[in-house]
């Protein structure tokens, strides 16, 4: 097996060249072609237009990405982070594709916009 890789970076882009997201760690120990284990994973999504703006960061102090899929997951705690939601929890699965994350134990939200008529 290959020795892990330190403050490990791994940036994607859309068709047009423009940044789509970029998976960050602090140690990334491949497993196979398409899977990595992450100590310290940062998972910043971008808009994937010419502006790069920021549209989600997923953090964990462990996870594991499925690199072909696009999926991230892990047992341990996940903070995602949104300009209008915050979510926490554990044992968590996100799923880039459809742009969401599911939590099994310990979920968290903290909205950060209006929800007017929420108990309505």
């Amino acid at each position: 097996m290959a020795p892990p890789a330190r403050n490990w970076t791994l940036p994607l882009f859309t068709k047009e060249g423009y940044r789509q997201m970029t998976l960050r760690g602090e140690e990334v120990q491949p497993v196979t072609a398409d899977r990595v284990d992450i100590v310290g994973m940062n998972f910043t999504v971008f808009s994937g237009g010419p502006e790069a703006r920021i549209d989600s960061v997923l953090l964990s102090p462990q996870a594991t990405f499925l690199i072909n899929e696009r999926i991230a997951r892990g047992v341990q705690t996940v903070r995602l982070i949104r300009d209008d939601v915050e979510v926490k929890g554990e044992d968590w699965t996100y799923f880039y594709n459809e742009k969401k994350v599911l939590i099994n134990r310990g979920a968290h939200v903290v909205f950060h916009a209006a929800l007017p008529n929420i108990l309505k």
